[in-house]
């Protein structure tokens, strides 16, 4: 394992993207347990683009731009409804101290959705991964798993401790309408961005 992925993995994997944002809003509003949950969920997201990555599936989103515009507009879409139960309270932001398998699984599956409606998480591994690997090196299928995996793990590591840090604040943050409201219109407005963001992505 090179220092040098270990080193890039950790810097890609500390920029906010949609997986911190989420994570962040689950621990302010629900809890560490339940940003841990949902930090799970966007790691378990991640798992089907190491995958195209490495099986070639990705190459199809390369090669048409069909495919890729309509799985683009998907994560677009997605994020916007994101954005639009967190504005009316009844999405990731809503506050509510209930811990149940049935809400578990809900933020674990939009967890995993975020991720798997992000195209440019394909193109990403798909040119990132192969970097690591000798072409022609025995078991570089295997090779290109084993460090998708260690891209995995990070990721679930860093998303928990932004988890627990938004946990940590939380009382401070819930106590107070005013700051509540204006989170509740950040994690929104972030959402909405990192949606545009997507939009505007090209191949």
């Amino acid at each position: 394992m090179s220092g040098e992925f270990l080193i890039v993995s950790l810097i890609v994997v500390l920029i906010p993207g949609t997986g911190v944002i989420y994570t962040l809003a689950h621990g302010l509003a629900r809890g560490a347990l339940v940003s841990a949950v949902a930090a799970f969920g966007c790691t378990l997201g991640i798992l089907p683009h190491i995958a195209a990555a490495v099986f070639g599936l990705a190459a199809l989103l390369h090669a048409s731009a069909i495919a890729f515009q309509a799985a683009k507009f998907l994560g677009v879409a997605y994020l916007l409804y994101m954005a639009w139960g967190v504005w009316r309270e009844k999405g990731t932001l809503s506050v509510d101290a209930t811990v149940d398998a049935r809400s578990l699984w809900g933020v674990i599956i939009k967890g995993i959705l975020i991720n798997i409606l992000n195209p440019k998480l394909s193109m990403f591994f798909l040119a990132f991964l192969p970097q690591f690997v000798t072409p022609g090196e025995p078991g570089a299928t295997v090779r290109m798993l084993l460090l998708g995996g260690v891209f995995m793990a990070m990721t679930l590591a860093v998303f928990i401790c932004y988890g627990l840090f938004a946990a940590a604040v939380r009382d401070r943050i819930i106590s107070s309408p005013r700051v509540m409201a204006w989170f509740r219109w950040g994690f929104a407005a972030a959402f909405v961005g990192l949606g545009a963001k997507l939009a505007m992505a090209v191949r």
